[in-house]
Order: C-alpha cells, then sequence, then structure tokens
C-alpha cells in the first residue's frame, strides 16, 4: 500500500511513514503525544451536554484509547485529514465508556431506591402527587437530598438512553431519542423510518399518564423540565426522575 504522507507537514508525515512502516513504539508514543490536545478538546465539548457529576478527567482518559484507535487504524488513503477521523473514534470511545459506567454514587442509589418506596406509599394513601417535603418527612432528610438523588439519577438514565449517540450516518445508530424526534408520515423520512417513528409514539402511549405527559411535553413540547414541574404540579427534580423512569420503560417497549 502506498504511504501518502502529503496531508501531514514534513516532520510528522516522517513520522507517520515511520510508524506505518514498522509500527515503531517511538512513533506511536510521538503520535499519541503530538494529537493528544484533540482528546482534551472532544471531552470538553462532550462534557458541556452532560451533568456536573460526570467528571471530565475520566472523560479524557475514555478518549485517549480512542486517540490510540484511531492511530492504530488510521489510512490515509481514503483521502480523510486525521484529525476528522480522530475526533470521531475519540468520541466514540468516549460515549462507549458513558455507556457502560454508572456516575451515580452507590449512596445515591440506595436514596432514590427509598424515594420511590416513599413516593408510592404516601401516593397510595393519600391518592394524590406528593411533594418533595412530604416525601423528605416520611424519610427523615433534607428535601434537598430527595432533589438531589432525585435529579442525579434521572440524569443518569438519559446519559445513557438520550444524550449518548454512536457516530454514523445510518438509522441504526441513532439514539432512542432521535427516532423520537419527528413525526410518523414526514415526507422527508423513508418508509422504514416511518415505521419507527410509528413504533416510537405506540410505545409513548403505553406509558403511564404522567410520563406520557413528561415525554411528550419534553421532546415534543420543547418544554424545560422546570416548564414541565409547573405544569404537572410537581418539582424539576420529581420531572427529571419521571422522564428518566418513562425513558427507561420506552428502551424495553422499543425493543419489544
Amino acid at each position: 500500500m502506498p504511504n501518502d504522507t502529503t496531508a501531514f507537514p514534513d516532520g510528522l508525515a516522517e513520522i507517520w511513514q515511520e510508524y506505518r512502516a514498522d509500527g515503531s513504539p517511538d512513533a506511536r508514543e510521538h503520535l499519541i503525544l503530538h494529537y493528544a490536545p484533540l482528546v482534551k478538546y472532544v471531552a470538553s465539548r462532550v462534557a458541556g451536554g452532560f451533568p456536573d457529576f460526570v467528571e471530565r478527567g475520566d472523560l479524557v482518559s475514555s478518549g485517549v484509547f480512542g486517540l490510540i484507535e484511531a492511530i492504530e487504524r488510521f489510512d490515509p488513503d481514503r483521502g480523510a485529514r486525521f484529525e476528522t477521523y480522530a475526533m470521531l473514534r475519540i468520541r466514540g470511545s468516549i460515549l462507549d465508556e458513558l455507556r457502560v459506567i454508572d456516575w451515580v454514587p452507590r449512596s445515591i442509589r440506595s436514596m432514590a431506591r427509598k424515594i420511590e418506596q416513599a413516593q408510592q406509599d404516601l401516593e397510595s394513601d393519600l391518592q394524590r402527587n406528593v411533594s418533595d417535603e412530604e416525601v423528605a418527612e416520611r424519610l427523615g432528610v433534607d428535601v434537598d437530598d430527595v432533589r438531589q438523588a432525585m435529579r442525579q439519577v434521572g440524569e443518569a438514565t438519559v446519559l445513557g438512553l438520550d444524550h449518548v449517540a454512536v457516530d454514523g450516518d445510518d438509522e441504526a445508530s441513532k439514539t432512542l431519542l432521535d427516532r423520537v424526534a419527528g413525526r410518523p408520515g414526514e415526507s422527508n423520512h423513508t418508509t422504514d423510518e416511518q415505521e419507527r417513528r410509528v413504533h416510537i409514539v405506540d410505545s409513548i402511549n403505553e406509558l403511564e399518564e404522567r410520563e406520557r405527559v413528561v415525554v411528550t411535553l419534553y421532546y415534543y413540547g420543547g418544554l424545560t423540565l422546570a416548564d414541565i414541574g409547573d405544569v404537572l404540579g410537581i418539582s424539576e427534580a420529581r420531572v427529571c426522575q419521571v422522564r428518566g423512569h418513562a425513558l427507561e420503560r420506552l428502551r424495553a417497549l422499543y425493543a419489544s
């Protein structure tokens, strides 16, 4: 295979030639160090769309593996710029890591389970929506702790289902909520895409009423979590919790 190095500066082109010729460890290390700023750049862009509890340093660590993979697999003969190719691989590596890691501390998960049980018990007893304050009183904890737990667990669910996407152009590479966007029957969609959207809408219709309202208002109505809380008479943190539950159910329903 020819070694096309015209896309690289002179010094770097020689290093690429050396690496492709015999897999030189020194050349590989030089390339990793040279392109390392790409990892920080992509990690900062990705981190901007995620909750505060996602550590940027962890994203960078995951992205380094994507950079190494890009260096090992890059083929300049295909005409792509390495930077463009590498950023896709780095982003993919970061998102793969986000899918498999539970970013919520175990203590928060435990608190969230207690909150949900308290909500169910209170709503069963009172036959109405209950406030965060009532749940906090039942558990004997501060209301801010209740809201933090609901928000973090809800955001973590969305992290795995909504924000995280696979790089690619085909429909199968999109997230669940990418497929929700748009209406069934739109003329700019293929028949398969329209059928997928119909399936999604059918799944949304199978959700519990409150979950269905939250998903509809958030993804179709464009309302913020705070706005939806005002509509439903519940806190923003509770809306985040409900949205997380809805997405988990949508994933199960859509896969069925």
